[in-house]
């Protein structure tokens, strides 16, 4: 039974979590390293999507919280040495903070998540995972093409299943990067993958670290998300890293017992939650900013709805005839909730942000048109776009099509 010592209201519970989250801190006038560095800390990861339409999804969460920054700076981060940050399955495909690689080696060391390709050609062709790890050795960074190339394996392949159409050697290097013993050095600017080995990726003093047992990884990987967010249920806590049930369940007790985590009931939430010990509690919160679908504060859509009553589903998978809002829907923060969503397009040849509809959430201040097509322009300018075209979907897009 918890010993449940406080009660949280759900306003109170949204602005603790929007704070962990670094929605309380003013945007800088220009964004530098260490604030990509302290928002990368703050998250633990930059969630990976490779859709184009508007921006990559791993570039908006520091656009998000800092605004406009040079794409360069998380280029160098990500792809050049001294790294801030690695790729792995943290949560789903990410971009992950350097210092959180021995909490990861646990799950490199289980096979956990490995799934069929690269598992089957594990066991069935040992010694092309042997040759495709020497050959990266000898030559690497290189592409899946470079070394499908090298060992014999390129050919046309149908692109209309996203994995399915692997070759072995793809598969092979798959294995190896699930594996860690093989990471990406850096993306290339058609967003492949460069594979090496990681003594010549990863910082040679955070490679030199100890791998984390199970219990402890665990532990450090909880006690990151309950950091990242404030205030969050158990299937939160473990939603974060995408973490197994029982460790995380068992971090979660440890983290309790030693005060880290403390029991609170949250109002209108109908299962338990854990706050962390050092979670601010701001009386106001003052955001403005467009939201990537994957960003860590609304990427759990259930918690999302809990805490801003905004029910949100991507819908790029979903048929264009059956979409209620559109294919690329952003949520608009404002102040501590979230008033608005946009259908946005960047469409680069004609320099043009194209914002397809608008709607306003119940209870939008009347400000809400306003302050959107603000963020709209400073989007736009961050882009590199130099209009604006508003379409006719939603009831906020006349006031927005005026104003911008």
């Amino acid at each position: 039974m918890l010993d449940v010592t406080e009660r949280l209201t759900t306003l109170q519970a949204r602005r603790v979590a929007l704070a962990a989250q670094g929605f309380t801190r003013a945007r800088p006038t220009t964004v530098g390293r260490p604030h990509l560095r302290s928002t990368l800390r703050r998250l633990g990861f930059f969630q990976i999507d490779s859709v184009n339409v508007l921006q990559r999804a791993h570039h908006l969460p520091l656009y998000s919280r800092c605004g406009p920054y040079d794409l360069e700076l998380f280029h160098r981060a990500a792809g050049r040495s001294p790294r801030l940050m690695f790729e792995y399955w943290a949560h789903v495909a990410t971009f992950v903070d350097v210092d959180l690689w021995p909490a990861m080696q646990h799950r490199m060391a289980s096979r956990r998540g490995l799934w069929g390709g690269p598992d089957r050609i594990a066991r069935e062709q040992p010694e092309l995972v042997d040759a495709v790890l020497a050959h990266v050795a000898e030559h690497g960074p290189l592409t899946a093409r470079q070394v499908d190339a090298a060992l014999g394996e390129e050919r046309e392949r149908d692109r209309s299943h996203w994995g399915w159409n692997w070759t072995a050697t793809k598969n092979a290097l798959e294995f190896l990067f699930h594996g860690g013993r093989l990471t990406s050095a850096r993306r290339t600017a058609q967003f492949e993958r460069e594979y090496d080995l990681p003594e010549r990726v990863i910082p040679a003093d955070v490679l030199a670290r100890p791998a984390l047992d199970e219990a402890e990884a665990h532990r450090v990987m909880v006690e990151h998300a309950a950091r990242a967010h404030g205030v969050a249920t158990l299937p939160c806590l473990r939603d974060y890293f995408r973490s197994a049930p029982e460790p995380t369940r068992a971090a979660v007790e440890d983290l309790a017992d030693a005060g880290v985590l403390l029991p609170v009931r949250v109002q209108g939430w109908d299962r338990p939650a854990w706050l962390h010990h050092e979670a601010a509690r701001p009386r106001a919160v003052r955001a403005r900013t467009l939201l990537s679908p994957f960003d860590p504060l609304v990427f759990e859509r259930e918690r999302t709805e809990r805490l801003f009553g905004f029910r949100y589903r991507i819908e790029i998978y979903v048929p264009e005839a059956q979409r209620e809002y559109g294919y690329y829907v952003l949520p608009f923060l404002l102040g501590d909730a979230i008033v608005a969503r946009v259908d946005l397009k960047a469409d680069r040849a004609r320099g043009t942000l194209v914002v397809h509809g608008a709607w306003s959430e119940p209870g939008a201040p009347a400000d809400t048109a306003v302050e959107l097509a603000e963020e709209l322009r400073t989007m736009a300018r961050w882009l590199a776009l130099g209009a604006i075209e508003v379409g006719e979907r939603g009831d906020l897009a006349a006031d927005v099509r005026t104003l911008v």
